[in-house]
């Protein structure tokens, strides 16, 4: 089996459109094996909801999923990358 090299990142998603919530959840649903954790927090005043998704994936896995999450109607996503040294885990 060969090893994949994987990166740390953080996806901030900010969600405006509570239409697109489901298949959010079901792209990060998709991604499950992946998320080391996520935390989400409504926050009314602004009518959003702020979602941050801590992931550690190959980097084509988290670019493919920060790109369809921030084509879903009312939701923003960004993505911040941890540099990794040389000598990074593999799976």
């Amino acid at each position: 089996m060969e090893e994949t090299e994987t990166r740390v990142a953080l996806i901030g998603i900010v969600v405006s459109d509570k239409d697109s919530v489901q298949r959010l959840n079901e792209l990060l649903h998709d991604c499950g094996q992946y998320i080391i954790g996520r935390m989400g927090v409504p926050y009314e005043k602004a009518g959003v909801s702020i979602i941050s998704v801590a992931i550690d994936a190959p980097q084509d896995v988290i670019s493919t999923l920060s790109g369809k999450l921030g084509a879903l109607s009312g939701v923003s996503a960004k993505t911040l990358y941890q540099k990794m040294p040389d000598d990074t885990k593999k799976i």
